[in-house]
């Protein structure tokens, strides 16, 4: 059997939704860190943008594929809200909308899985 693509590719966003996750837990253990620069990753789309399928060479006589898919999850600086005297970038209440934002994206994620799973399950039962 084959592997389903949209298994994959919500495999790879709840990846990215946990890395992001992470780095906004950083980011606040760190709220009160003088000089500490807040962090973010790049969004989803643009990871995915990045990201190529390729064609698998199973002959010597096929083809061979271009570059591959994108390495791990890449950070960028976060957008600042404001400035602390102490050079700390980090705002507390962006960190809270952010880290909201990836419950709600992880929530969608789980429930498209689920519909898509059971999806797959009824075509198999007929």
């Amino acid at each position: 059997m084959s592997e389903v693509y949209l298994f994959g590719l919500t495999a790879r966003h709840a990846e990215f939704l946990a890395t992001r996750q992470s780095v906004i837990a950083e980011n606040v253990a760190n709220a009160d860190t003088p000089g500490f620069r807040a962090r973010d990753v790049k969004p989803f789309s643009e990871v995915l943008e990045t990201t190529r399928l390729e064609m698998a060479g199973t002959d010597r006589l096929h083809m061979a594929g271009g570059s591959g898919r994108a390495g791990a999850v890449e950070e960028v600086s976060a957008e600042r809200w404001d400035v602390t005297h102490s050079g700390n970038t980090v705002s507390l209440e962006q960190e809270m909308m952010k880290a909201g934002r990836v419950a709600g994206e992880y929530s969608l994620n789980t429930s498209i899985t689920k519909a898509f799973h059971r999806m797959f399950m009824s075509t198999l039962r007929g």
